[in-house]
């Protein structure tokens, strides 16, 4: 798909289709996040990466400790 750039104030922005907003399930004021790949692909997703693994670390922990949780919610 083509995406034309598009000049807004002082920068230079790309508009999104309706159809590619509703498919990555996003709306006004929502973050787009651009991760580079090898060979100068660029990602947008509506997903942060960096926050993915994050809680992917964090949900280990919890399994991991998980009675000693329980004893601190107490």
């Amino acid at each position: 798909m083509e995406l034309k750039l598009t000049q807004i104030g002082n920068s230079v922005g790309i508009v999104l289709p309706k159809d590619v907003l509703a498919k990555l399930n996003l709306t006004k004021g929502d973050s787009l996040w651009m991760t580079e790949k090898q060979d100068s692909e660029i990602t947008l997703s509506p997903y942060n990466p960096d926050f993915a693994e994050q809680m992917q670390m964090a949900r280990a922990l919890m399994k991991e400790r998980r009675n000693v949780l329980r004893e601190l919610a107490k």
